[in-house]
């Protein structure tokens, strides 16, 4: 098969180390400078990524474009890359439900073929393996295994029905983000009362348990500005199976409060002081 030219939307911490690896066995990986950040700048030139200046031209280019946004953004992002009558294969990989995933491909129907993607673990980069899920069209999601073969990107299909992926995804990420936001106030309420030394004493007598290990609270505050609409996705994936939602919405509501600790460095008192102040 021939090495297909990738386009990338858009290049964060997740996104530009899974172009980097898409790299492997691709022409090039092309992403949009418009409107980015600095610091989309900073990761996309080190990641060896090709700048363009428009969405048309990446498009245009491209023989696969991968999406990786904050949730809020995908289908106004997809929407757009329909309107270029994109006729490629569009990897719809956020953390999105089925249901919304289910209307970008609908958006794509006499264009792009639409693969649903879900990524699971950290960005591919100091060892790290994620596992990105696929489902969608046979030959289409073959396309997508053949980029990674080789790289930290492990691929899985799941099937043809769209959706399956990005319900794997945001099943997992419903235990793992809010076992970390149950930690958070766990903790800070033992802090409270002087007591979450004993705490953390009390957990590490339990073996695999997140409430032994308190300094991910820190890395959680530093990345609540994502994982919050992430759990809302999932959430509303519950209430469209029938189940309760509320437990999500709950801890989302909680990572709202650490916003504006975007990818800050913090510590766990800052983190915890953060997280008191409404």
């Amino acid at each position: 098969m021939d090495q297909p030219t990738v386009g990338i939307l858009h290049p964060g911490s997740m996104g530009a180390a899974v172009a980097a690896c898409a790299a492997t066995n691709a022409v090039e990986v092309l992403w949009c400078e418009t409107g980015r950040s600095t610091a989309s700048v900073e990761r996309a030139t080190r990641f060896g990524l090709t700048p363009v200046a428009e969405l048309a031209e990446l498009l245009e280019r491209s023989d696969i474009v991968i999406s990786l946004c904050p949730p809020a953004s995908a289908e106004d992002l997809a929407r757009d890359v329909a309107g270029h009558r994109f006729a490629g294969v569009y990897v719809e990989a956020n953390a999105i439900n089925p249901t919304r995933v289910q209307r970008i491909a609908a958006l794509h129907e006499h264009g792009a073929t639409v693969v649903d993607g879900g990524v699971v673990g950290s960005p591919p980069v100091g060892g790290k393996r994620p596992t990105l899920y696929l489902s969608g069209p046979a030959d289409a999601t073959e396309r997508i295994e053949a980029l990674f073969v080789g790289t930290a990107v492990r691929t899985a299909v799941l099937g043809m029905e769209i959706g399956k992926a990005s319900a794997l995804k945001l099943s997992y990420a419903s235990f793992q983000k809010t076992s970390r936001v149950l930690v958070a106030l766990a903790v800070g309420m033992a802090r409270e009362h002087g007591v979450d030394q004993e705490l953390i004493e009390v957990a590490s007598r339990r073996t695999d348990s997140y409430l032994a290990e308190p300094e991910y609270v820190a890395n959680t505050a530093a990345r609540a500005w994502r994982w919050g609409p992430e759990l809302e996705e999932a959430a509303d994936a519950l209430a469209a199976a029938g189940l309760p939602p509320e437990m999500l919405r709950a801890a989302a509501s909680t990572l709202a409060r650490w916003n504006d600790a975007k990818d800050d460095e913090l510590t766990l008192t800052d983190a915890l002081d953060r997280l008191a102040q409404p």
